[in-house]
């Protein structure tokens, strides 16, 4: 009955700090995207504009909620509960801290960091259920019974499959040199010193695994199933009200586990020298490394959002061939490497310098293809 009442406590904590997030992420991405734009920003309600997520969300609450005629009642409902159902279900296999100093009291762990801890396959599960989220947008687009938002789920259904490949590949990696799918077991083999996060020897996977990552949560540059600009509004067009907020809830649900994966995977989650190891055991050591793996986050979740207002959108064709050209044949070449230096246990520092040369070779290849078909296109000189 402890354990159930800890876990059920753990949901809801979880749950409300996420959603929390998510709400004041979105002013901070307005005050981000102000400050790229010469802008204020919100700041007419509350102090320096604090309390605009309090106002968005009684806006959606309170708004009119309409629902057109020519459209499957059913399935447009059920849409946007996927979407956020399937990403906050991820969050259940992630560790929020330091899962080996759990505090007990009475025998039963009375503060844990993950909700489901021992899951042995957590990043699988992850990929799986953020997979699902899909299924959300393609619903919600068909389901529309309209011509942008049909086109809109269409995108998106390619754009996902396309780009879970190599979103996979990229930490097998990972889990050849660790020797485990356990987030838990993958971060605490980092733990030992700053020189064992995984970004020294796979940078390359690290590089790759966030831009796909980023493409699945329909982000800038890769925002194709939403842009306004060739589709109204995409697979959302006839949304409003709560259905709306929810869609892009079960987005930035998806940015926060995107940065939790990206932080414990690459950059040894709650470890930092000095403030933050196994063997740190001064009062409030537990917090600290909990307030170090928030950090990291919210690093790379700040990165995402400049990352909005600094690359252009690709074109389709260009969205299709970065994940089929490029992502997928570096992921492969990348996954062999790592191969090759265990079967001949050689030191994973070699990873470094091949990262390096599969990004460099990738690049030249890359530039001498587009002069060749830049070349293609000159005119011939009529005589």
């Amino acid at each position: 009955m402890a354990e159930l009442i800890t876990t059920v406590i753990t949901i809801a904590v979880v749950l409300g700090g996420t959603l929390g997030a998510c709400s004041y992420l979105i002013y901070v991405e307005r005050k981000l995207s102000a400050f790229m734009q010469d802008r204020v920003g919100p700041n007419r309600v509350g102090p320096y504009g604090l309390f605009q997520p309090l106002a968005d969300g009684l806006k959606f609450l309170l708004k009119e909620d309409i629902i057109p005629d020519h459209v499957d009642k059913v399935m447009f409902l059920i849409a946007p509960t996927i979407s956020v159902f399937t990403t906050l279900l991820a969050f259940s296999v992630v560790p929020f801290g330091d899962v080996a100093a759990d505090l007990e009291i009475g025998g039963y762990k009375a503060l844990r960091f993950i909700i489901a801890p021992g899951i042995d396959i957590g990043i699988v599960f992850i990929f799986a259920v953020t997979s699902l989220a899909v299924y959300g947008v393609i619903l919600g687009g068909w389901a529309s019974n309209n011509k942008y938002s049909a086109l809109g789920s269409l995108r998106a259904s390619a754009q996902v499959v396309s780009y879970e490949i190599p979103l996979g590949m990229s930490v097998l990696g990972i889990a050849l040199m660790t020797g485990s799918l356990n987030l838990e077991t993958i971060l605490l083999k980092q733990a030992v010193s700053i020189l064992d996060w995984n970004i020294w020897y796979q940078p390359l996977a690290c590089l790759i695994f966030f831009t796909a990552a980023l493409a699945e949560s329909n982000r800038m540059p890769f925002d194709l199933p939403e842009c306004e600009q060739e589709l109204v509004g995409g697979y959302h067009t006839e949304y409003s009200a709560l259905k709306f907020a929810l869609f892009f809830l079960g987005e930035y649900t998806h940015v926060i586990t995107v940065s939790f994966l990206t932080a414990i995977l690459f950059f040894g989650g709650w470890h930092f020298p000095g403030i933050a190891e196994v063997n740190s055991a001064y009062p409030g050591v537990t917090f600290v490394k909990l307030a170090v793996l928030m950090a990291k986050v919210l690093s790379v979740v700040i990165f995402i959002m400049l990352l909005r207002w600094t690359i252009p959108r690709f074109r389709f064709d260009q969205l299709m061939g970065l994940a089929w050209k490029v992502m997928i044949p570096l992921s492969l070449v990348n996954v062999v490497a790592v191969m090759t230096i265990k079967q001949f246990q050689f030191s994973l520092w070699w990873l470094l310098p091949i990262s390096a040369a599969m990004f460099g070779a990738a690049g030249a290849i890359g530039v001498a293809a587009k002069q060749a078909e830049l070349n293609s296109r000159e005119p011939v000189a009529s005589h």
